[in-house]
């Protein structure tokens, strides 16, 4: 006769059981790592790396990496799991839920488009408990969601998550696609009179890291290309109000671009005008990043079916531009 194990008591948190899942058709290509979180429901990433770099989690009967991109039918073995307990988690509070869900701009079969708040993260990570990802997660838990891309998480604006394999997939090849297969614009003031009509900035970009892993971005010609165009849509206070179409996505692409041509984003704590900032949120109250990814356009099915997708500026911005007047 086989001893059972113990029952856990209610007031313990509840542990996953040791499962086998095979990866179907339209999760081949998905990497590792990415499969395990849409499995693990809540699970911050460094208990995935954890779980994969110690073996624990098998492909086929082997150890795998990270990495490894799967195929369709693969077996992977996901071991029993301890969210709350290993990854310290609490669910997101009830108010922060109702705020994501309203944050929700566009849905239809194959994705889900938030208007994310200043202040969230894209995804959870090192003292973050709840980025946006996890929480449309626990908002759709019949959903296999994935980040198509991220925002900074001082940028407001659109942020697409895919519902599909398939749609995943062809977006990030179409923003792999430099020049426009997938048109980005955004709002931001800049420091100061930028000149009249259209100015392009081509500037290459380098990611380097700071002591304590800070990410700093500089302008350098080994980097990555990169390319911005900035219109001026009104001036207000002396300062720019412009619209920004990127053709590459860049990590801090805007905000460099905007250092580089001596008028930063308003309000960069980062790359920008510590003075200027502080005259800012004294005359008109702006206290974070002046910068909102306004709209994304893009056709999926090899060009067939059109997105126009739009975020109305956040209040505390258009509230700022108005004081500002």
């Amino acid at each position: 006769m086989t001893a059972q194990p113990p029952a856990p008591s209610a007031n313990s948190p509840a542990k996953s059981p040791v499962r086998t899942v095979k990866v179907p058709e339209d999760r081949g290509g998905q990497r590792l790592d990415n499969f395990l979180l849409g499995q693990l429901k809540g699970a911050p990433r460094s208990l995935v790396y954890k779980l994969v770099r110690s073996g624990q989690v098998r492909v086929n009967g082997g150890r795998a990496k990270a990495e490894r991109k799967l195929e369709a039918g693969d077996e992977v073995r996901i071991p029993p799991v301890n969210l709350v307990e290993e990854g310290d988690k609490t669910p997101p509070p009830a108010s922060f839920l109702e705020r994501m869900e309203q944050a929700i701009v566009f849905e239809d079969a194959r994705l889900l488009v938030l208007n994310k708040p200043t202040g969230v993260a894209s995804h959870g990570g090192s003292g973050i408990s709840h980025g946006a990802i996890e929480t449309m997660r626990v908002l759709r838990p019949n959903q296999n969601l994935e980040l198509v891309h991220r925002l900074d998480r001082d940028t407001s604006g659109l942020l697409i998550m895919a519902k599909k394999r398939s749609a995943l997939t062809e977006l990030q090849a179409l923003m792999r696609e430099e020049g426009g297969r997938i048109e980005k614009r955004y709002l931001t003031l800049l420091v100061s009179r930028m000149p009249d009509g259209v100015m392009t900035v081509d500037a290459s970009l380098h990611v380097g890291l700071r002591q304590g892993g800070e990410r700093h971005v500089q302008v350098n010609a080994n980097g990555k290309p990169s390319l911005s165009h900035f219109r001026v849509l009104e001036r207000r206070g002396g300062h720019s109000y412009c619209e920004v179409r990127i053709e590459t996505g860049r990590t801090h692409q805007i905000r460099v671009h905007a250092q580089h041509i001596g008028h930063p984003v308003a309000g960069d704590d980062k790359y920008g005008d510590e003075a200027v900032n502080k005259r800012l949120r004294d005359q008109a109250g702006l206290k974070r990043l002046f910068l909102h990814a306004a709209s994304l356009q893009f056709a999926l099915d090899a060009g067939k079916t059109p997105y126009v997708l739009n975020a109305p500026l956040a209040d505390d911005l258009a509230a700022a531009l108005d004081r500002l007047a």
